[in-house]
């Protein structure tokens, strides 16, 4: 279960930093909403399973509110689930 969490985490923060930093500019700079719309379906699915991922992570490897919350937060900022995936994931 680690290895697909550690994917699924790498691909949401991936996902996530492409749709702030590549299609939302272009979105709003050029006035073209495609690669919004081509990039936020799998951003959003890939969100999606990245917070249940954690939530089933807390109860099989005894991670304490802290560290839930540490984990599932990270989905939220840039660059965050590279950093879960570093702290947290990676040592299990």
């Amino acid at each position: 279960m680690i290895n697909l969490f550690r994917l699924i985490a790498i691909l949401e923060g991936v996902s996530y930093i492409l749709l702030l930093f590549f299609a939302m500019p272009i979105k709003y700079l050029l006035d073209d909403p495609t690669y919004v719309k081509l990039l936020g379906m799998p951003h959003g699915i890939l969100f999606i399973i990245y917070i249940i991922f954690s939530a089933l992570g807390k109860y099989k490897y005894n991670w304490d509110i802290k560290e839930f919350f540490i984990v599932s937060a990270a989905s939220l900022i840039p660059f965050g689930t590279f950093y879960a995936d570093r702290k947290y994931l990676k040592l299990l």
